[in-house]
């Protein structure tokens, strides 16, 4: 396949644009459908009248519907899709890109999906696709995996796929609720986690920082004892990095808080705990759940996170993190290297 697309790229490099754009173009019609044509320039930042051509082309060769209601993809819309996928990764150099970051991070290993998360929201779903592409082989058996919150696993979530009965997963919040909206919520990802994947689920009904009385008190309770120690057992992490003062403004943090996140210049945050650029951690956040002591070698550990802007915080937690699975975007991904 390689030395084809070599090929094209020189005798035909309009070609390889084309291509490009008009997988763009199925791409966003995938996740927003049905959406009508405005909407569609807007979200490629197209003109309308660059998008008309191509758009009466798709649907005359049968991937496109069209319809009062916005545009729809065909059964062989969505067939083409999926067999452009490695095609695409070839054309657009983004294999390449995946082991040059591999190589600057030290990790095991790097999945990078086409596009910016900070400038379409679709490609969270497309990070969310390939991290469930990248977990379904290892369940073959039964598993439980520890999921945090956030808008990226929450869209890791929607992708999930049914698994066989005989591979039930145990899906448990790697940490207590943040207080944002519920659908980001550690609980709801893994209850939505699980019933995509007919699997089973427990909850953590905790806040995610408390004062350390407060702890001490929580982690003794039965129920959350049991649950603590299902997350801390669990076999597979999925987890998203934060910008510190984003995650921080998540919590509610006080202003001491931030005083203390400015001083050190703290740019990452994951499991509670605040990284600076080289990955020294500067502040810890009192929380119920998995701490970074948790994350063993024994354990397969995915971080999903994307957007140029998180290129950052990306690289400083992996200064620190377990190196092992990155998802993440063509965005996040140039930006780091």
């Amino acid at each position: 396949m390689e030395p084809i697309i070599e090929i094209q790229r020189k005798l035909l490099p309009d070609l390889m644009d084309v291509m490009q754009n008009r997988y763009r173009i199925l791409q966003n019609v995938r996740y927003l459908q049905p959406i009508g044509r405005r909407s569609l320039a807007a979200n490629l930042q197209q003109t309308e009248r660059v998008l008309r051509a191509e758009v009466e082309f798709l649907h005359k060769q049968g991937l496109l519907n069209i319809a009062s209601s916005g545009m729809t993809l065909t059964d062989e819309g969505n067939d083409i899709l999926l067999e452009l996928e490695n095609i695409m990764k070839e054309v657009s150099g983004l294999h390449v890109l995946e082991e040059r970051l591999r190589e600057k991070l030290k990790l095991a290993e790097v999945i990078i999906v086409p596009g910016d998360s900070d400038r379409d929201q679709w490609v969270k779903k497309e990070m969310g696709k390939a991290a469930i592409k990248r977990l379904l082989p290892l369940l073959k058996t039964e598993k439980t995996i520890a999921v945090t919150g956030g808008t990226t696993l929450s869209a890791v979530a929607e992708m999930m796929k049914p698994l066989p009965n005989k591979s039930k997963p145990l899906i448990v919040p790697a940490r207590g609720g943040l207080g944002e909206q519920v659908e980001n919520q550690a609980n709801t990802i893994c209850s939505t986690m699980a019933r995509k994947a007919n699997g089973e689920y427990r909850l953590l009904h905790v806040p995610d920082q408390l004062s350390n009385e407060s702890y001490q008190s929580l982690i003794e309770e039965p129920g959350v004892k049991e649950v603590l120690d299902l997350i801390r057992s669990a076999e597979i992490v999925i987890h998203g990095i934060g910008e510190a003062k984003t995650m921080a403004e998540r919590r509610k943090s006080s202003k001491q808080v931030f005083q203390e996140i400015e001083k050190h210049e703290a740019v990452a945050e994951a499991f509670g705990y605040y990284f600076d650029k080289d990955g020294s951690i500067v502040h810890k956040v009192k929380t119920v759940g998995l701490q970074l002591d948790d994350l063993t070698d024994e354990k397969t550990i995915f971080a999903v996170a994307g957007g140029s802007s998180k290129a950052n915080a990306i690289a400083a937690y992996m200064n620190r993190g377990p190196r092992q699975i990155l998802i993440t975007d063509e965005g996040a991904a140039k930006e780091l290297i």
